[in-house]
């Protein structure tokens, strides 16, 4: 039991104020009218798809009054970091979505900045790695993959939508280090952009896709492949019935984050403004129907947590990227 606390005429008021003060600072903290989205890649992509998801459950929640919209494709993602570093005097009201690709891009010299160049406000979604065979394929699971890798590593040919070194080239290098493999004997296979690996897994060029999820449940709806696994921590309610490479016995998870940066010099005032009103946005029917359209997993990681754990992803990917050689 607790003992009540008698207050005195002073106190009473003091706490009545604290309380008033307290609950202006919240109403404060969530006081985002207007938000101007940059995006930068083109229409349609995972980023594209982000920013106008998280703007229409904002604005149909009521949350917010207005977004917009602007996409700015050039240099890996560059362009549009080192625009809204350059203009940060004028972007108050700007928040541009990222994801994995920030940190793997730095680390490679694909463009100067890194995430301590922004101010990082929350990573809000993930989409987790998969691997996926073609419908008639010969393979049923995955560990039939690792037994005909492990026999013959440059037997097993891997497609993924972007260049060596880039996200779907390191999670499959993780994953096949994880079955006890060598990370640079992965044979992978770049294809300009998911359409065309996807093309060169149904010609039988490879024998496996490297993709996120929500793209493989997409091509799985189709018909057209099967996923074999995927690389969260626990099995997705959008895939139960794929399992995860920690329950098959590899050591291995990786989510690609997606999330969104301020531009530098906001204040902190104006950064926990963002923050209430993303978090806020969890709690809406709005939001709820955009993330299940989309497959996403909720990671919300606000402010100084974000910043945590893009450090840590920048030591992971960048010993991974060591190991296979693209970095010294």
């Amino acid at each position: 039991m607790f003992a009540k606390k008698a207050f005195s005429k002073p106190n009473l008021m003091a706490a009545l104020l604290t309380t008033c003060l307290t609950a202006g600072m919240s109403m404060h903290a969530a006081a985002v009218d207007n938000i101007h989205f940059l995006i930068p890649g083109g229409a349609g992509g995972g980023w594209d798809g982000t920013a106008r998801g998280t703007g229409e459950a904002l604005t149909k929640s009521g949350l917010i009054k207005e977004v917009s919209y602007e996409n700015m494709s050039g240099g890996g993602g560059g362009k549009a970091i080192a625009h809204l570093i350059e203009t940060a005097a004028q972007q108050d009201e700007t928040l541009m979505v990222n994801s994995t690709p920030i940190v793997i891009r730095s680390l490679s010299k694909v463009f100067p900045q890194s995430f301590r160049d922004l101010t990082p406000v929350a990573a809000t979604i993930g989409d987790f790695g998969a691997f996926v065979v073609k419908k008639d394929s010969k393979y049923n699971s995955f560990k039939e993959v690792v037994a005909d890798y492990q026999a013959d590593p440059r037997a097993i040919k891997i497609a993924g939508g972007s260049a060596r070194g880039s996200m779907d080239h390191l999670v499959a290098a993780m994953a096949f280090k994880a079955a006890g493999g060598d990370a640079r004997q992965v044979r992978y296979v770049s294809y300009d952009g998911g359409g065309k690996a996807m093309a060169g897994l149904l010609s039988g060029e490879v024998q496996l896709l490297s993709t996120g999820l929500s793209e493989a449940l997409t091509l799985a709806e189709a018909g057209e492949v099967r996923v074999l696994v995927m690389t969260g921590d626990e099995r997705n309610d959008a895939a139960a019935d794929v399992p995860t490479l920690k329950e098959l016995g590899y050591d291995a998870v990786f989510v690609n984050w997606r999330g969104f940066f301020a531009a530098p010099g906001i204040s902190d005032a104006k950064k926990g403004e963002y923050v209430a009103v993303l978090q806020k946005m969890y709690d809406t029917q709005e939001w709820e129907d955009v993330r299940a359209r989309n497959g996403w997993s909720e990671i919300f990681k606000p402010d100084a947590e974000f910043v945590s754990f893009l450090k840590e992803q920048e030591t992971e990917v960048g010993n991974l990227m060591r190991d296979l050689g693209f970095l010294k």
